[in-house]
């Protein structure tokens, strides 16, 4: 993998484009060219970083894949209350009050959250420098008073996106959590 240094302007466009959580630069940038995205087993493409983080960074815990929350146990449809969420203040303010809503309903299942995570890419964490160290750009916000922390720097379809990755993974079908994503 070769690495190219481009202007924050630059990367911020490139990250803007992202499509799902994990995809790489070099799929991003093969995608807006129109060239074939290659064989992900043959290559491993590297996704949006910094490259000094990368070298920091270590595989210290295995992947591990916990079972969902039974759906039965939060009522997702219910949980956001549309006139409290439009009050919030722009797509950061709805982001954060829906993963405090989550949070409010199912605190002892909340930990899954820091599962969702892009490839080089932190976006829960259960503390600030902890993602200010994964990310100087993190911009981390406090989900209320939760002791969980998530990176607000991404566009609002990459909130939806990590936002729908993070229902599904507590358990909620997946018509609905792209109905309530699509809500910030």
């Amino acid at each position: 993998m070769k690495y190219i240094e481009v202007d924050e302007e630059l990367y911020r466009f490139i990250a803007g484009k992202t499509e799902r959580i994990g995809e790489s630069a070099s799929d991003i940038l093969r995608r807006l060219l129109g060239l074939v995205i290659e064989n992900k087993e043959n290559s491993k493409p590297e996704s949006i970083h910094e490259p000094s983080l990368e070298a920091q960074r270590t595989e210290e815990k295995p992947k591990e894949i916990k079972k969902k929350v039974k759906s039965e146990s939060i009522e997702f449809a219910h949980l956001f209350n549309d006139e409290a969420l439009q009050s919030q203040k722009g797509a950061v303010g709805r982001f954060l009050f829906v993963l405090g809503c989550l949070y409010k309903s199912t605190p002892e299942n909340f930990a899954q959250v820091l599962q969702v995570q892009g490839r080089g890419r932190l976006y829960f964490a259960t503390s600030k420098e902890a993602l200010l160290e994964a990310s100087k750009s993190a911009n981390p916000k406090e989900i209320g008073t939760s002791g969980y922390w998530v990176t607000t720097n991404n566009n609002t379809a990459k909130k939806q996106t990590i936002l729908n990755e993070v229902l599904h993974l507590l358990g909620c079908e997946v018509e609905l959590a792209a109905e309530l994503s699509a809500k910030i």
